[in-house]
């Protein structure tokens, strides 16, 4: 889940001095991260962080550093934990090893920084060198890595949707049909401030190093590559797979991984990803575009049940044309913002005189709110075509929630801690955070103006490995992250770029379109096919 609002052969002395070089810089890349760039995703905690703790001494440079060893010590993961689990499915039954630990990284003076916990799962009697092994994370900044593992690819799922999506629904795993362990390993990580990852110094620096864009990719980039030499896992075939904010950190992590880490990477896949904060809100035309073929989506599937992404040809056509053209000409014209207008509540059913005073302009939370007002009714951000009362529908300002997401809070919440704590047998000490808050509103976005985008790092992965694959998937009724956005800024890659290589896959469903059943068996194709 998400954001709110990724040469010639040397001779001998050639190859020790690149050696050298090489040990030296993945020295320093298990360290405290150098700070990035702006904009985010609000995210809602489900727990305070864990293991954060002041009163350090200062160096000369302002920074602080622990105190003593203890400090270190004081906030360290337990060990990791190793157990062997067997699980029946349809058609066949899985064998594997599951590990639940965490690897530690330090600055390049050897001082210790965080503790990044992880979850692996390893299939029994497979040949480690042509055995997949695919490295999955979450969003936010600020989200733990459970709703991958638990509503799409794990062993083990918790339903998201129906009865299920409630406070109150029970947190009790069922084996998954639809996990990704039938044809490759996994790994789940939690960023530090995320599931049980920490900081074990109580350095402010190395906070707002680890808490920023460019900071965040290192610490991941340097992990990854600490579990492949951990698990003797150099030789596999390695895949990468980032959820919503992951569209931001997958690439840039995948460019870090195959120039600094020494790390290929054969496939990336991105799933509801953000490529570019640059087009989301302010002044921006394309932020109306890229939403309105989803807005219209959550119409048409109230009207007639269910719709696919062929129903909405004719939106996304007038949407990147005569939609965009009158867009440009502003609001001013009367004639072309009439037609906007018209046409938006035509395509939605909102009220023809709201979308006349909005000029047909709508961001994701007018919609939210007008499109059902009349039954005191909200969609989702992350699912639209998931309603909920409005908390305060007589007020003239937004109060409400997301239906789509926060009830879903604290059922993965417990489930994560049941799954790691008692299947898994690793207990850490402190909460556990599926969406760290803290982590968010302390992000440095950097670079001054320009918001982050991770289309630059796509088209140098790309260009760098004519091999290497892109699978971008989205759901219809996501605006959060609108799936047509993604479409236009994958539209605009070089010609190297090719349909064999870059792939955009678009399913019923929101944010978390695993969520639903046959778009969750639709996607586990499509991740087996670009891991063969």
């Amino acid at each position: 889940m998400a954001i709110r609002f990724a040469a010639p052969r040397p001779d001998f002395i050639a190859v020790t001095l690149l050696a050298f070089l090489m040990h030296a810089e993945v020295r320093a890349q298990d360290a405290a991260p150098t700070p990035a760039s702006p904009q985010a995703a609000a995210t809602t905690p489900a727990a305070a962080p864990a293991g954060q703790k002041g009163g350090g001494r200062q160096r000369g440079d302002g920074s602080t550093t622990p105190a003593s060893p203890a400090v270190a010590e004081q906030h360290r993961l337990p060990p990791d934990s190793t157990t062997k689990h067997t699980l029946a499915l349809p058609g066949r039954t899985l064998a594997f090893t599951a590990t639940a630990g965490s690897i530690r990284l330090f600055d390049d003076k050897g001082e210790p920084q965080a503790d990044l916990a992880y979850t692996s799962y390893q299939l029994d009697g497979a040949d480690a060198r042509t055995r997949p092994v695919t490295f999955l994370f979450n969003g936010g900044p600020g989200a733990a890595s459970a709703w991958l593992q638990f509503g799409d690819a794990g062993p083990w799922r918790l339903s998201f949707s129906g009865d299920a999506a409630s406070s109150s629904a029970s947190p009790e795993l069922a084996a998954n049909a639809e996990t990704w362990l039938d044809f490759t390993d996994l790994v789940f990580i939690d960023p530090v401030g995320t599931g049980y990852s920490r900081f074990v110094t109580t350095s402010d620096e190395v906070r707002k190093r680890f808490f920023s864009v460019d900071g965040d990719v290192n610490s991941l980039s340097a992990m990854i590559r600490r579990w492949l030499v951990k698990h003797d896992r150099l030789l596999s075939p390695k895949f990468v797979a980032g959820e919503s904010y992951g569209g931001i950190r997958g690439p840039k992590i995948v460019d870090n991984l195959q120039t600094r880490q020494g790390v290929g990477v054969k496939g990336l896949i991105l799933i509801s990803p953000v490529l570019d904060f640059r087009e989301f809100s302010g002044s921006s035309m394309l932020q109306y575009v890229w939403s309105l073929p989803t807005m219209a989506a959550v119409a048409r599937e109230k009207e007639k049940g269910s719709v696919s992404r062929a129903d909405l040809a004719d939106v996304e056509q007038y949407a990147r044309a005569d939609f965009l053209t009158d867009l440009l000409k502003g609001e001013a014209d009367t004639e072309a913002t009439n037609r906007i207008a018209d046409r938006f509540a035509t395509l939605t059913g909102i009220d023809q005189a709201v979308s006349r005073r909005l000029a047909g302009r709508f961001d994701a939370i007018e919609f939210r709110r007008e499109f059902d007002r009349k039954n005191g009714m909200v969609t989702g951000r992350y699912d639209a075509s998931v309603t909920g009362f409005d908390s305060h529908p007589d007020s003239s300002f937004y109060h409400f929630g997301d239906p789509s997401a926060e009830p879903l809070f604290a059922p993965l919440t417990s489930a994560a801690v049941d799954h790691t704590t008692r299947k898994l047998n690793w207990r850490p000490d402190g909460s556990y955070n599926l969406m760290n808050a803290a982590a968010e509103k302390g992000w440095d976005w950097g670079h001054g103006l320009n918001p982050p985008e991770s289309i630059d790092q796509l088209r140098r992965i790309l260009a760098r490995d004519g091999k290497m694959k892109l699978l971008v998937a989205h759901g219809l009724f996501d605006l959060a992250t609108p799936y047509f956005g993604s479409k236009i800024l994958l539209d605009q890659l070089p010609a190297y770029a090719t349909p064999d290589r870059v792939k955009l896959v678009v399913y019923p469903g929101g944010h978390m379109f695993y969520s639903r059943d046959a778009s969750r068996k639709a996607f586990r194709d499509e991740v087996e096919n670009l891991t063969k």
